[in-house]
């Protein structure tokens, strides 16, 4: 039996609370509260979530990118539909806030009449339309530089599973889910992703996909995919993250077919590239994870952000001001509380 039951579940605050002391003792060695915000210069204070995700795409190179449409706020319908045609983007599609967080209003949107509900009650915020992306993989991969090397190091490699049910031929998808034990916590998300299935009754040993987007809130289940960190893997991100200028600290979460197709034929897409806000999310393993485990990870990428921070300052670059820093944190709180109303 786990010593915490059902942690990776828990409200993020709890896994920083207790690294708290850790983090001011950094700041004191560092002489600074924000040394971590100087590590990424080509993103809006390194990545700290108030960074427009549109823009960070627009940093890799389009070979790797899904084809995305920026949809500003208040934009007109007719316009957004003008765009669909004129990027010759066919359904379904990815529709996200383009400053967002947990996989708050990331929708799968099928058809048009999806899309245009979706932006009628969400046309408050900027948005990003993207492709669907028909990979067989998903994974996300955290990728270190100091500022001064060529060489990077990958320091977590999740590889991610969506969240599915495996029928029997005799219960509805509604109490499959709700005696699976990973499932059941999605119970109302399932409800309002397909309404329409609840009833039905999925054949024996067929597996039922319900989900297709990769975030933990969205009941991904995440697999701690470190032994697979090898060093062409970290080549070939090298050669990826030396095209993007200042970009020394974060994670890529992308879609691939294998990872020799990434080492070898430099094939993947990137779905989104974060900064200094990320995590090393191989720690929500919640079979070979643990709550101790995932404190002590944390702790190990601060310290590397420390790193980072302290060679930027040498080399010229400065720290903003621990008041702006702030306010961009109040504002990007006001933000999300802003999405998560919209999402209910």
């Amino acid at each position: 039996m786990k010593l915490f039951k059902d942690w990776e579940y828990w409200s993020t605050k709890y896994f920083y609370i207790p690294n708290v002391p850790y983090g001011l003792y950094l700041a004191l060695r560092a002489k600074s509260l924000v040394f971590f915000s100087i590590a990424n210069p080509c993103i809006r204070f390194s990545g700290n979530g108030t960074e427009s995700k549109f823009k960070t795409l627009e940093l890799i190179p389009k070979a790797h990118i899904p084809i995305s449409i920026f949809i500003p706020t208040h934009e007109k319908i007719a316009t957004v539909l003008e765009k669909i045609v004129e990027k010759n983007l066919n359904y379904p599609l990815i529709i996200k806030p383009d400053m967002g967080s947990r996989g708050l209003l990331v929708t799968q949107i099928k058809n048009e009449s999806s899309l245009i509900d979706y932006l009628n009650k969400n046309n408050s915020i900027d948005l990003i339309l993207q492709e669907f992306l028909d990979y067989k993989n998903e994974c996300a991969i955290f990728y270190h530089r100091l500022p001064n090397n060529k060489k990077g190091n990958i320091t977590s490699l999740t590889l991610k599973k969506f969240l599915t049910v495996i029928g029997d031929g005799k219960s509805s998808l509604k109490s499959l889910v709700i005696n699976n034990e990973r499932a059941k916590h999605y119970l109302k998300l399932i409800s309002l992703n397909h309404p329409e299935k609840l009833d039905s009754i999925p054949e024996k040993d067929i597996e039922v996909v319900l989900g297709v987007i990769g975030n933990h809130t969205k009941g991904t289940q995440f697999f701690d995919g470190n032994h697979l960190i090898t060093e062409e893997l970290e080549q070939a991100m090298d050669r990826f993250f030396n095209k993007i200028s200042d970009f020394h600290y974060g994670r890529l979460d992308l879609k691939y077919n294998s990872l020799d197709e990434i080492i070898h034929q430099n094939e993947f897409k990137v779905i989104e590239l974060n900064g200094i806000i990320s995590e090393p999310i191989h720690v929500y393993d919640g079979i070979s994870g643990s709550y101790p485990r995932a404190l002590k990870s944390f702790r190990e990428h601060w310290k590397i952000l420390y790193d980072i921070g302290i060679q930027q300052k040498k080399n010229g670059v400065k720290y903003p001001s621990v008041g702006s820093f702030i306010k961009s944190i109040q504002e990007f709180r006001s933000y999300l509380k802003k999405i998560e109303n919209l999402s209910k």
